[in-house]
């Protein structure tokens, strides 16, 4: 099984265009483009039905207490944790690929409610929802793709980890609002191969990405 992007590169940045946040000069951060990105799959198992789609941050501060201060920068040694930016399920093996900016245009405040994405599919909650919840201007439930936006004092670049399963089932077993950890473990016994890109960002300005 293949993965291929005209968005993305394995072990490349993500470009800017794609991300949820992107720098600014005096004020660290502001809301970017947040297009989703080009994907194409080819070399699916025979049986493959469905194809999921994940991609998620493995290296998000375990805790937030120095997320984002003008005083402190956050250690790399701090324990890291999974960060979900898109969770895509009952995708057309057929279909061959999703175009650029098909699932994402725009950070939608509050969250996009219904995501565009191909006919028949379903998306779920990303942990936008968790990070956002104490703003009073951006919480909200966030579906679809949120693109990367990692704290922009982290002493280490962020990986953004895009991966395609291919599934036995035409229908994943979650229902809706689903999460990234309910997912995993759902399709889990379901999956017949998968293929991933890995790719990074940072908004730290001393920290090459």
């Amino acid at each position: 099984m293949r993965l291929m992007s005209r968005s993305l590169t394995d072990g490349k940045p993500v470009p800017e265009r794609l991300a949820f946040g992107v720098p600014d000069a005096e004020q660290h951060m502001a809301l970017g483009r947040n297009l989703s990105p080009h994907l194409a799959w080819a070399e699916l198992p025979e049986g493959t039905k469905s194809l999921a789609v994940v991609c998620h941050d493995p290296d998000a501060p375990s805790h937030a207490g120095d997320v984002n201060r003008e005083d402190r920068e956050i250690p790399s040694d701090l324990p890291r944790v999974d960060f979900y930016h898109w969770l895509l399920v009952d995708l057309d093996p057929a279909l061959g690929e999703i175009d650029e900016g098909a699932c994402s245009e725009g950070v939608t405040v509050g969250g996009k409610q219904e995501p565009a994405g191909p006919a028949g599919s379903r998306q779920g909650v990303n942990d936008y929802t968790d990070f956002l919840a104490g703003s009073d201007e951006m919480r909200g439930t966030y579906r679809g793709y949120d693109g990367p936006c990692p704290p922009w004092n982290d002493s280490i670049p962020h990986r953004y980890v895009f991966t395609v399963y291919a599934l036995d089932v035409e229908r994943a077993p979650v229902e809706d609002g689903f999460r990234g950890a309910d997912l995993l473990a759902a399709v889990r016994p379901h999956v017949l191969d998968h293929a991933s890109l890995t790719t990074t960002y940072s908004l730290n300005p001393r920290v090459p990405a």
